[in-house]
Parts: C-alpha cells; structure tokens; sequence
C-alpha cells in the first residue's frame, strides 16, 4: 500500500472539518449548560470545588458520546447539526428532570461541594449519553 497525499489531504480536510464542528458544538452546549444551571460552575471551579467540576464533566461526556456517534453515522452537516442540537436538548433536560424530581436541592449541594450528587449527576449524565449516542445508530 503506497501512501496517497491526495486523498490523506481530502481525509484531513474532512476530519478538520468534523472536528471544529464538534468542538464548536460542545462549545455552544457547555455554555448554554452552565447558562441553565442555578450555580455558577466556573466560579464554583475556580474556587477549588471538585463537585462542581465532576458534574459539569459528567454533562460534557454525556453530551459528546451521541455528537461520536452523530459524527460517525450522518452523511451531511445539516443532519450531523440535527442530531447535536437534539443531543443538548437530551442533556439539557436530563439536568433538569434531575433537579426537579430527584434532587432538588442539587444545585446548593454541589455547590457545597458534595461529592455524591455531583456523581449521581455525572453517572445520569453518562447513562444517557450512551442511550443517545446508540440510539442515534438504529
């Protein structure tokens, strides 16, 4: 197999392409994550609070297992687009029903620093980016 520069530089094209818009997209969903949320994670971060940290994470890698997925099986940016709005919305309302109906005091715990809600959070977080991103495969 010879190395072909033609088609290594279409394939990192691609590649730079589908990277800056995933970048992009957990740019915008962080955001309008930490926007959503009653307790201000950067301060909160900044401040040395690890629940803080592991919560947001935990949204973050919720969020980008179904934007993998996204990227790997659509066909065009307007579908890649679709699925990556509808994968913040996900994650976006899991913290939501969590903080309404699980735990409502979520937010003043972590940002007292309690360890075991920002896991719970992170642990639901990622149950339902893995339910996301394979359901995006059917």
């Amino acid at each position: 197999m010879v190395f072909d520069p033609t088609a290594f530089g279409a394939g990192a094209l691609n590649f730079a392409l589908a990277f800056l818009a995933a970048g992009g997209f957990t740019l915008v969903f962080k955001a309008l994550y930490q926007w959503i949320t009653p307790h201000n994670e950067g301060a909160l971060i900044r401040a040395g609070n690890a629940a803080a940290s592991v919560a947001l994470g935990g949204a973050l890698l919720g969020y980008v297992l179904p934007l993998a997925s996204a990227l790997a099986h659509t066909a065009s940016l307007p579908e890649f687009v679709a699925w990556a709005a509808l994968a913040g919305v996900i994650q976006i309302a899991t913290f939501w029903i969590v903080r309404r109906l699980a735990l409502p005091d979520l937010s003043a715990r972590i940002e007292k620093g309690e360890m075991s809600a920002a896991l719970y959070v992170l642990f639901i977080s990622l149950v339902v980016g893995v339910l996301n991103a394979a359901c995006m495969t059917a």
